[in-house]
């Protein structure tokens, strides 16, 4: 059967669809006289946007997740409306097959997971061995016979548009800005401690003459605001003291960037910092140079993939215990992982 409309339905999650970027530019070269869409949730759908090679974004109006058990109607009426005859479902969930089966999609693939093997047309058995999440998402498009290429991940965002926006906060776009992003969904046991941010802050700063922006969404103001409060607990009398402006060059923008423009304002950082999160990854893939301290999570499942052969390679910081990677939301003991990465430790590892 000739794949003439082919759609991918891409991960939930912001940092696993730009790790599933990679399997996506095999498809392209595999099907390249294919029409290739994306269809994904409004919270990721703008990513797709920015990457090479995609002929459409469809977004998903039903939610994600268990959420997906009652809102797969409404998906399911806007993938039929496609008329598509081949759908790579890379959710492993049992919702996200009923959906593309119940759109009349012809052709289904995916990994035959969570009791979803019937509802697939070609089913593959997913990967015993430990991978980088980049390369289970290849390993899936490897069983179809698609050959895989290089595990790049690249964005293409607007960086004219993001220095505008970065001059209409009162930032000089000439001179180095570094971009720390505290936060991270999963849950505290993957951020850095808000202290040692600050301390980089101070250190950049201070040594260094940089401003740092910090972004997230908004529920990561909360991390946000706790950087702010240490180094203005840690350093405020001195910068009175001094005369120093460098509590004023810590710019608080948490909650306000669309994903589009959050992109191009890391495209355009000198550095970023960032946990285990949707920015770290994205900041690898807009070619930054990310500074990541993992703490709860495997580096070696999750390390930020590179935009290419030229870019700069990320900064893993790690502390080694005996306790992770745990995998947990929250640490249960006193969160060593993280305390044992040092913020000088970061700051040698700028460029």
């Amino acid at each position: 059967m000739a794949t003439e409309r082919l759609v991918v339905v891409s991960p939930n999650w912001l940092g696993d669809a730009i790790m599933a970027l990679p399997a996506l530019a095999d498809l392209r070269r595999h099907y390249p006289a294919s029409h290739l869409a994306v269809a994904a949730r409004g919270s990721v759908a703008p990513l797709f946007t920015m990457v090479a090679g995609v002929d459409e974004v469809v977004t998903l109006p039903g939610r994600g997740g268990i959420r997906g058990v009652t809102s797969w109607r409404r998906d399911a009426a806007t993938l039929a409306a496609g008329r598509f005859d081949a759908a790579l479902l890379l959710p492993n969930s049992f919702a996200t097959a009923l959906t593309a089966a119940r759109a009349g999609i012809a052709e289904r693939w995916g990994y035959a997971t969570d009791w979803r093997g019937r509802l697939l047309t070609r089913p593959v058995p997913r990967p015993r061995a430990a991978l980088h999440q980049g390369a289970y998402y290849q390993a899936l498009t490897a069983a179809l016979g698609v050959s895989p290429g290089p595990l790049h991940a690249r964005v293409w965002p607007n960086r004219d548009r993001a220095r505008d926006v970065l001059r209409e906060i009162g930032l000089d776009v000439d001179e180095p800005i570094a971009v720390f992003a505290p936060g991270a969904a999963y849950g505290r046991a993957k951020q850095w401690l808000p202290e040692r941010f600050a301390e980089l802050a101070h250190l950049l700063i201070e040594q260094r003459g940089w401003s740092v922006v910090m972004v997230g969404a908004p529920a990561d103001r909360a991390a946000c605001q706790e950087v702010a409060f240490h180094l203005r607990r840690g350093y405020g009398g001195q910068a009175r003291a001094t005369g120093s402006n460098r509590l004023n060059r810590l710019i608080d923008f948490s909650g306000k960037t669309d994903l589009a423009t959050l992109a191009g304002i890391l495209a355009v950082a000198s550095a970023v910092v960032a946990n285990d999160s949707g920015a770290m990854h994205l900041a690898g893939a807009v070619g930054t140079r990310v500074i990541a301290p993992f703490g709860a999570t495997n580096e070696l499942r999750t390390s930020p993939l590179l935009a290419g052969p030229e870019a700069p390679a990320a900064a893993i910081l790690t502390h080694p215990v005996f306790c992770r990677p745990c995998m947990l939301r929250e640490c249960p003991i006193d969160h060593r992982c993280m305390r044992g990465i040092t913020a000088e430790r970061a700051f040698q590892s700028l460029p």
